[in-house]
């Protein structure tokens, strides 16, 4: 029979293990349960609240001034739209054909008889759109029409334009005054006074060999030396229009040498 001290364990065994069963419930491990937490201690909604006003006016504000800026954007590409469709109705009044001398008008098609019919249509329409197309446009249908003071005028609004419109505009002057020397053939002393005017806007129009229309500006001034009987001169102007005109794929060079026979050069 055992001894009961072989039960009990010895000083040097390791103790046994410890079961769940074996510890006391007030010290067991607690089960973690989170819980809600409010960060702050207040909702977005109630740190927006006290705020709702400021923001709906300045999202009102905003609103507006969006509203201001493509309002005012709509507002200038409706006129410019505008503005161009009424161009658009001049010139196309100045792009009707002209008929042949002695045909006949074809109700379907729109024509004209003359130059001077036509622009008179073209004045027409700019007056009825209340359209600009511009002062070089504008002359040259008074000219073509006939109304030479007119004519003269608006090109000398922009006879001092140092670029290509002030050649234009000094160009067109010069054969608005000489359509009114013309005019005058009855009065010996008017038309010669009208042919030196328009001398000196065809001189004025391109002093430069190397800009635009120089060939133009001589040839002009050549033929009005030839009605003012200065035919040296007028033949030394015609031939500095011919070597300029010498790559023009216009009819310029055909002009000019046919006002060169005229002088027997």
């Amino acid at each position: 029979m055992a001894d009961a001290d072989d039960d009990a364990p010895d000083a040097d065994d390791p103790p046994p293990p410890v079961g769940a069963a074996d510890v006391p419930a007030d010290i067991a491990t607690p089960r973690f349960q989170p819980k809600a937490v409010n960060v702050g201690g207040e909702s977005i909604v109630d740190r927006v609240l006290p705020h709702l006003k400021k923001i709906m006016v300045v999202i009102g504000v905003v609103s507006l001034i969006l509203l201001v800026v493509f309002g005012r954007r709509w507002w200038v590409e409706r006129g410019l739209t505008k503005s161009t469709d009424q161009v658009a109705a001049v010139l196309a009044a100045g792009d009707h054909p002209i008929r042949a001398k002695g045909d006949t008008a074809d109700p379907n098609v729109v024509s004209f008889a003359d130059p001077a019919e036509r622009a008179n249509a073209v004045l027409t329409a700019i007056a009825q759109q209340g359209t600009d197309p511009g002062p070089l446009y504008r002359a040259s249908m008074l000219l073509d029409a006939g109304k030479l003071d007119d004519a003269i005028a608006e090109y000398g609004k922009l006879a001092a334009d140092k670029g290509i419109d002030g050649v234009l505009a000094h160009e067109g002057k010069g054969l608005a005054l000489e359509a009114k020397a013309a005019a005058s053939k009855a009065d010996a002393a008017a038309a010669q006074k009208g042919y030196e005017a328009a001398l000196a806007e065809f001189v004025a129009m391109q002093p430069d060999e190397a800009g635009p229309r120089y060939a133009y500006a001589q040839y002009h001034q050549g033929r009005m030396l030839i009605l003012l009987g200065k035919q040296a001169d007028a033949k030394t102007a015609l031939t500095k229009a011919k070597t300029a005109a010498k790559s023009s794929a216009d009819q310029l060079p055909e002009l000019i040498e046919k006002r060169l026979a005229s002088l027997g050069a």
